[in-house]
């Protein structure tokens, strides 16, 4: 009972509560609390009810300072207030050094066998690892697969593997495009000894982490140069000779090699018009990821007959873009000019649109040669022209007919153009459509967020987008729109698959080649005039 006195005695002189002694008078002598307390805990009933509230205390029992004990008699009296509210409990606030309960440690339950809860610090939560530098680690599963099929190949060639035979590993262990051998095998063998060990593979694809890329991205990593974060035209082209080399389809190019170049040019400059939207060369892995061209290259490895192959490859449409080119290139010094150029589709374009495109705004000529286009400036352009409807077109277009570069297309930029159609209209006794009717019927195809203007975003988002720039610079396709050739309407409902620039390339190779054996049977072979007349029927 000595140590309950001695401990309640410390409570300060506010607890108290005692209207007639002021709290400096408690300061001013402090032995007179404790022989306050002492006074007051030896009458009969304030004793009873602090021996009740330890017994209760020490027992977990809810605390009772009202006085109702099961020792005693209430006790009623006023010499001591309550210090807590009737009938309740307040909780137990934990000791701490530092004053803040945010950084408090029990080591175990109160001494008074309080019921409150021991205060656990929070487990923390370990987060796995999600990058890595040099790429995800191999799992065990899919590690021993590959040496499985790495080991039976490499079986019994203790020397290692030689290209012709590597190309088995490149097929059904890497499960890359055959036509990829040869640009893997050489980035395994650093030191050029024409021959790849087991060891040397497995070092660089399963050691290298390059097993569980996705191909895209093994594609990127086995074509760029190592000091580079993107692929250029060059990159391509040793695959493009191990295609020649190795596809069925394109075997009968091998006594001629200046198409077999031809060829390979063509496919790399159709791959970057498509793939390369920014436009500046540097192909990148993100642009690599979101275009077709894989699902292109594992196409032509396995579709014997390249010309199926649409997309990039098909020889056919090298065929028709290569001599389309050289019907122009009159003097074929391998370049054409203005004059060359407006001859194109029978004169369908504008000398305006014409105008344009030689002054590059939509893109820089890589020619040498100062107002003159080379090939590769003519495939970026008969893409354009062919194919309104893909988004490099419609760039390619927009930029032309915005003459002041600000990013809309106002009604002048659009008049201006469509002027030279009207002319050309009344030249050939065609009734004019007056270019008032005609706004009115661009803003009605396109619905622009602001009729007052089109935008970019406008066309994109419009099926008829092409037909808009048909209807100012190219008279032939601005006739046939408004004709409507129900022939051409049911083609392209039977083979929504195809794209314009598709169509266009199967009626032109027909042509061509037709020509071509006309030719032939001009300069006396019999023999072919004797099939050209046979095949249309």
């Amino acid at each position: 009972m000595e140590t309950t006195t001695s401990d309640v005695a410390m409570l300060d002189a506010e607890l108290l509560q005692l209207p007639e002694i002021s709290p400096l008078a408690f300061k001013s002598y402090p032995h007179f609390p404790q022989t306050l307390f002492d006074q007051w805990l030896s009458l009969p009933d304030p004793n009873k009810l602090v021996t009740s509230l330890l017994n209760d205390a020490k027992t977990g029992a809810p605390l009772n300072v009202s006085g109702n004990s099961s020792s005693a008699n209430a006790f009623t009296g006023n010499s001591l207030p309550s210090m807590f509210p009737a009938g309740s409990t307040p909780p137990l606030s934990p000791r701490s050094s530092t004053g803040s309960p945010r950084v408090t440690k029990r080591a175990g339950p109160s001494n008074l066998g309080s019921p409150l809860k021991v205060v656990i610090e929070p487990v923390k939560e370990l987060i796995p690892q999600f990058y890595f530098q040099n790429g995800r680690p191999t799992p065990n599963e899919l590690k021993e697969q590959c040496l499985i099929r790495m080991n039976h190949f490499f079986y019994g060639h203790s020397d290692g593997l030689q290209i012709q035979e590597f190309k088995s590993v490149t097929k059904e262990v890497c499960k890359l495009p055959s036509f990829f051998s040869m640009a893997l095998f050489r980035r395994i063998d650093v030191n050029s000894t024409n021959f790849v060990t087991r060891d040397a593979f497995l070092d660089y694809w399963i050691n290298g982490n390059m097993l569980t890329l996705d191909i895209a991205t093994q594609i990127f990593t086995i074509l760029k140069q190592p000091d580079l974060i993107y692929l250029t035209q060059e990159d391509f082209k040793p695959v493009l000779r191990e295609l020649l080399a190795t596809h069925p389809g394109l075997e009968f190019l091998q006594s001629t090699p200046e198409f077999q170049e031809r060829y390979a040019e063509t496919v790399i400059y159709r791959i970057f018009y498509y793939i390369n939207r920014s436009g500046n060369g540097n192909l990148t892995l993100r642009e690599l990821k979101r275009g077709n061209l894989i699902d292109a290259m594992q196409h032509a490895d396995e579709e014997e007959d390249i010309n199926k192959v649409l997309r990039y490859f098909s020889y056919e449409h090298f065929y028709v873009i290569y001599c389309k080119f050289w019907e122009l290139d009159t003097d074929h010094d391998f370049l054409i000019d203005k004059e060359n150029l407006i001859r194109y589709g029978n004169h369908a374009l504008t000398y305006r649109i014409v105008d344009r495109v030689f002054s590059q705004v939509a893109r820089k000529f890589t020619s040498k040669a100062e107002g003159k286009m080379g090939y590769e400036d003519f495939v970026y352009f008969i893409l354009s022209e062919e194919d309104k409807s893909s988004e490099p077109s419609l760039e390619y277009w927009f930029k032309c007919i915005d003459l002041d570069g600000n990013g809309i297309l106002t009604r002048n930029e659009m008049q201006f153009f469509y002027e030279e159609q009207l002319h050309r209209m009344e030249c050939m006794a065609q009734e004019p459509v007056l270019f008032e009717d005609i706004l009115c019927q661009i803003i009605d195809m396109i619905g622009p967020e602001d009729e007052s203007y089109i935008t970019l975003h406008d066309l994109k988002g419009c099926k008829l987008s092409g037909s808009v720039f048909n209807i100012l610079f190219n008279l032939n396709k601005f006739m046939a729109f408004e004709t409507r050739d129900p022939f051409l309407i049911r083609q392209e409902r039977e083979n929504p698959t195809l794209t314009d620039w598709d169509r266009f390339a199967h009626r032109e190779y027909i042509r061509l080649s037709m020509e071509e054996d006309v030719e032939d049977a001009s300069n006396g072979s019999a023999e072919v005039w004797d099939e050209s007349l046979e095949a249309p029927f």
